[in-house]
C-alpha cells in the first residue's frame, strides 16, 4: 500500500503542479494584455493630460458654465478627464485608437464619439454645454 499511495501523491502532486504552471501563463498573458494597452494609449494620454486641447477646454467649459450660472466640476480619474455641469457628464478617456468622449446625462450613457484633440476644444466645450442648456426660469416669491 505504500507504493500505492506514494505513486498516487506523486500524481497529485504533479497535477497540481500543471495547474499552477497554467494560472501563471494566463497571469502572464493578462500582464502582458495589459502593457500593451497601457504602451498603445501613451501617447494619448500624454496628449490629453499635457495638451493645449485640454488647457482651452477646460478654460471654455468654466466660462460658458459662468454664463449659464452653472458650476463645471472637472476631475480626473487616473486617465480619465470628467466634466459635469448639472446632471450632465462627459468624460473623455484615451484608448489604443485615440481619446473617446462619453456622454451621460442623469448618470446614463446617452451617446459616445471620437474627439480631435487637434480640434476646436472651443466647439467641443460649446457643443457639450449646449447640451446643458440654459438655467430655468425660478419664479420669484411675490
Amino acid at each position: 500500500m505504500g507504493f500505492l499511495d506514494n505513486l498516487d501523491n506523486n500524481l497529485k502532486s504533479l497535477e497540481s503542479r500543471e495547474e499552477r504552471g497554467r494560472g501563471r501563463d494566463r497571469d502572464h498573458a493578462v500582464r502582458d494584455a495589459e502593457r500593451a494597452r497601457v504602451r498603445a494609449t501613451a501617447p494619448y494620454v500624454e496628449q490629453l493630460r499635457k495638451g493645449t486641447f485640454t488647457a482651452e477646454l477646460l478654460n471654455e467649459a468654466t466660462r460658458i458654465g459662468h454664463g449659464l450660472r452653472t458650476k463645471v466640476y472637472i476631475t480626473w480619474l487616473d486617465n480619465t478627464l470628467r466634466l459635469e455641469a448639472r446632471d450632465h457628464r462627459v468624460e473623455l478617456k484615451p484608448t489604443a485608437e485615440g481619446v473617446v468622449a462619453q456622454y451621460f446625462v442623469n448618470k446614463q450613457p446617452t451617446r459616445q464619439e471620437r474627439v480631435d484633440l487637434n480640434g476646436s476644444a472651443r466647439k467641443f466645450a460649446e457643443k457639450w454645454m449646449s447640451s446643458v442648456g440654459p438655467r430655468p426660469n425660478v419664479a420669484s416669491p411675490e
